[in-house]
């Protein structure tokens, strides 16, 4: 089996981030580090986070006064920030900077009295934190059908901002729904658009092109590797959700020559290597890596963590 692998793949600079606060806290203030909510969207980084010494909850009450306190990638509501603040609570924000540039563009728009528009998925904790960061209301929605039934004057002045984990692609219909309706709309501009979201789509689009099954390895309540697994389904190829290894199914080989492989934004490496090697004990594997964007983003630490090094970071570097 030959196997293309898609570039780039795996962890963003936002993850790469939010997981190395959390490392580099229990180095520097001991276990153990509370987490509110998954730091980022996979089973096996949280456990191994866990076994270092963090603690991930879904409520601050569960944490006990002068912890240690972490909000995830994702980003929190406003409530939640003064929460922490009014208990005393100790708090790093490992929220993605481009999540925090949302809040921003979203918080700017309504300043300026326009009603505000989020294009995302109901229940995302992203989506769950921007709506609670600004202060008005938010209309949610998420297809051209939404659109039609939202209560809105047309001639209204109208803005909208989207969640990080969709792209250009994802948005687009949409985006072109709200321009036929409202005649006085502003949004972002689409460079504003998650650079790590648009690049792994694009490079599963050129990648189905050339395989005959597409693996994306990946979290089932991570967004943006479900959709790269929709991505392949659209394009009619045989296209697979999995964890790691394990949870490759012999069935889905037969007959395939050419394997396309990738990651979501909150997978590591190691985990899309387990997967080769589960190929390898199904038959010859050649592993072939795709040409692609070559990133080297990288997000600034919290200043109190600059000078840690954590003693066994699970992140690889990013480029």
């Amino acid at each position: 089996m030959r196997v293309l692998m898609a570039q780039p793949r795996g962890f963003c600079a936002g993850v790469v981030r939010a997981i190395e606060i959390v490392e580099r806290s229990l180095k520097k203030f001991g276990a153990p580090v509370y987490v509110r909510h998954e730091i980022v969207h996979n089973r096996h980084v949280v456990e191994k986070l866990e076994r270092m010494g963090a603690v991930f909850v879904e409520n601050l009450d569960e944490i006990p006064d002068g912890a240690i306190t972490i909000f995830s990638a994702h980003g929190v509501a406003q409530s939640i920030i003064d929460e922490a603040k009014s208990r005393g609570l100790p708090v790093l924000d490992a929220t993605c900077p481009l999540v925090s540039k949302v809040h921003l563009q979203g918080k700017r728009y309504v300043s300026r009295g326009r009603a505000l528009i989020l294009i995302g998925h109901a229940g995302h904790p992203e989506v769950e934190g921007t709506m609670g960061q600004v202060d008005a209301p938010v209309h949610l929605v998420s297809t051209v059908e939404d659109v039609e039934r939202l209560d809105l004057p047309d001639d209204a002045p109208i803005a909208y901002v989207t969640q990080t984990t969709l792209s250009v692609d994802d948005t687009r219909s949409v985006i072109a729904a709200l321009r036929a309706r409202f005649r006085d709309l502003e949004g972002p501009d689409v460079t504003d658009i998650c650079y790590a979201t648009q690049h792994r789509q694009s490079a599963v689009r050129e990648m189905c092109e050339l395989v005959d099954l597409l693996l994306v390895v990946g979290s089932r309540n991570s967004s943006n590797s479900n959709r790269l697994r929709e991505i392949g389904v659209e394009m009619g190829l045989p296209s697979y959700l999995i964890a790691d290894g394990n949870e490759l199914d012999p069935a889905w080989l037969t007959g395939v020559k050419t394997i396309g492989l990738t990651a979501g934004a909150s997978a590591p490496e190691e985990l899309v290597l387990d997967v080769i090697e589960a190929l390898r004990r199904h038959g010859k594997v050649e592993v072939e890596q795709m040409t692609g964007v070559r990133e080297d983003i990288e997000f600034r630490l919290p200043n109190e963590l600059r000078t840690v090094t954590p003693d066994k970071a699970i992140v690889p570097s990013v480029g």
